[in-house]
C-alpha cells in the first residue's frame, strides 16, 4: 500500500513538471514562429540605404555595356579607387547579364607563379658548372663510337664522352677552355681529333623555370639569383622585375609569367548554422562567378538554410557597406537575373538560416539538461522499485 502510495506521488510529481516545461516551451515557441516569417534585413542596411536597395530589387535589369576601363588621357587603368569597374560596381552592382570587366591583375600572396625561360644566356665568360648541359662535336673518332650529343656535367664536374674515352673534368672552365681540355684528353686515343663544344642549357635556368609562390614578404625566389618582389605589380610589371634581376647575371634575358593559382583574391560564402556552428567556404574568383555559382560550388541549400541571402560588400570608400539583397526564388523559379549579381573580390554571400530549425535547435539544447536529469531519475527510480520487488533478483510467476 505504501509503494503505491509513493508511486502515485512521483507520478504526480512528474506530470506537474511536465506540464510546467511544456508550458513554457510554449511560450518560447509562438514568439520564434512568429518571427519565422520575417523578412531579415541585415544591420548596415538601414534608412535611405534600405530603400535604394529595394528600388535596386525591384528595378529591372539594366544593360552594361562591357569595356576596358581607362584614364582620361586614354591609356588603362588597374586598381585603385579611381578604377571604372569599381566605381561602377559601386554605383550600379554587375549582374548575369551585365558584367564588368576586373582591374588587371596585381599578385598577391599566397599567389602561385609559373616561370618560363626564354632566352637564358650566360655572359661571358661562361665557367661551367654541374649539371650543365654541353653539346660536344668531335670529328676523327672510332668509326664505331663517335661523339656526338649532349653531355651532361655530373656532380664531381665531368663529362662522361663514352666507354672508350672516359671521362673529362671541365668543371670550372670556360667553353674554349673545355675544348682545349677534351682535345687533350682525346689525344690519347685518337691521332688528330677536332672537338666543339656549345653551352646549350644552364643549370641556373632549372632553378628559374617552373611553378613559385609568392611568399609573405612578397617576393619570389629565383636560386642562385636571389628573390624579387612582385606583390602589388601586374604579370607585365612582374616579368619586367624578374628580367632585371637575371640581366645582373645573363645575357638579355627573357621570360614568360604567367598565374599558375589565384590565391589572393577570393569571395567567400557564409552559411548560418541554424544554433549550430556557422560554415564560411572561400573560392578563388575568376572574374565571371556570379550568386547561382556560388552557391553551386558549396553544393545547393541546406536543410537549416533558409531562401533569405544577401551579398555583404566592402565600400571601396571604406566607409559604407553596401548590402544587397537576393531574390532566391525569382533567379531559381522565373530565371530573373536582376539579383544574380556578379561576385567581386572580398564579396560575402550570407545565406540566413531556417528560424524553424533555429527553434527546434534552441528549444534541443535548453531542454536536453532537463531530459537527462529527468532520464537518470527514472532510471534510478525504476531500479529501486525493481530491487523493492524482487529482492533475491528471481522473479515470481
Amino acid at each position: 500500500m505504501l509503494l503505491h502510495k509513493k508511486k502515485s506521488t512521483l507520478n504526480r510529481l512528474g506530470a506537474l513538471i511536465l506540464a510546467s516545461l511544456s508550458h513554457r516551451c510554449l511560450l518560447l515557441i509562438f514568439p520564434l514562429v512568429f518571427c519565422a516569417g520575417c523578412q531579415t534585413i541585415p544591420l548596415a542596411m538601414t534608412g535611405n540605404e534600405l530603400d535604394k536597395n529595394v528600388e535596386l530589387l525591384a528595378a529591372d535589369d539594366l544593360e552594361m555595356p562591357v569595356e576596358k576601363p581607362t584614364e582620361p588621357d586614354g591609356s588603362p587603368t588597374f586598381g585603385g579607387q579611381n578604377d571604372l569597374a569599381v566605381q561602377r560596381a559601386a554605383s550600379m552592382p554587375p549582374k548575369e547579364l551585365s558584367k564588368v570587366i576586373l582591374p588587371e591583375y596585381r599578385i598577391e600572396p599566397p599567389d602561385i607563379l609559373i616561370l618560363q625561360a626564354i632566352r637564358m644566356v650566360p655572359k661571358t665568360p661562361y665557367f661551367i658548372e654541374p649539371l650543365d648541359g654541353l653539346q660536344v662535336v668531335v670529328s676523327g673518332t672510332l668509326p664505331d663510337q663517335p661523339i656526338a650529343g649532349v653531355f651532361f656535367v655530373e656532380a664531381n664536374g665531368t663529362i662522361n664522352i663514352g666507354p672508350a674515352y672516359g671521362s673529362v673534368k671541365v668543371m670550372g672552365l670556360s667553353i674554349q677552355e673545355a675544348e682545349i681540355r677534351i682535345m687533350d684528353h682525346l689525344k690519347r686515343t685518337l691521332q688528330f681529333p677536332q672537338v666543339g663544344v656549345s653551352l646549350v642549357q644552364s643549370a641556373a635556368q632549372q632553378q628559374i623555370a617552373g611553378e613559385h609562390l609568392v611568399g609573405p614578404d612578397g617576393m619570389i625566389n629565383l636560386g642562385v639569383y636571389g628573390k624579387v618582389l612582385v606583390t602589388g605589380l601586374t604579370l607585365d610589371e612582374a616579368r619586367q622585375r624578374v628580367e632585371q634581376r637575371l640581366e645582373k647575371y645573363l645575357d638579355r634575358p627573357q621570360v614568360s609569367l604567367d598565374v599558375y593559382a589565384y590565391n589572393s583574391k577570393a569571395y567567400y560564402v557564409i552559411t548560418e548554422g541554424a544554433g549550430l556552428a556557422e560554415q564560411v567556404n572561400k573560392f578563388p574568383i575568376t572574374g565571371n562567378e556570379t550568386v547561382l555559382d556560388a552557391v553551386a560550388q558549396i553544393g545547393g541549400i541546406t536543410r537549416i538554410s533558409s531562401k533569405k541571402m544577401w551579398i555583404a560588400r566592402p565600400s571601396p570608400y571604406g566607409n559604407v557597406d553596401q548590402v544587397l539583397p537576393v531574390d532566391w526564388v525569382a533567379i531559381t523559379k522565373g530565371g530573373n537575373p536582376g539579383t544574380n549579381y556578379q561576385l567581386l573580390p572580398n564579396d560575402r554571400l550570407f545565406i540566413a538560416e531556417d528560424r524553424l530549425v533555429a527553434t527546434d535547435t534552441y528549444i534541443s539544447k535548453l531542454t536536453a539538461p532537463i531530459e537527462r536529469i529527468f532520464g537518470g531519475s527514472l532510471l534510478g527510480a525504476q531500479t529501486i522499485q525493481t530491487m523493492q520487488r524482487f529482492p533475491k533478483g528471481n522473479y515470481i510467476r
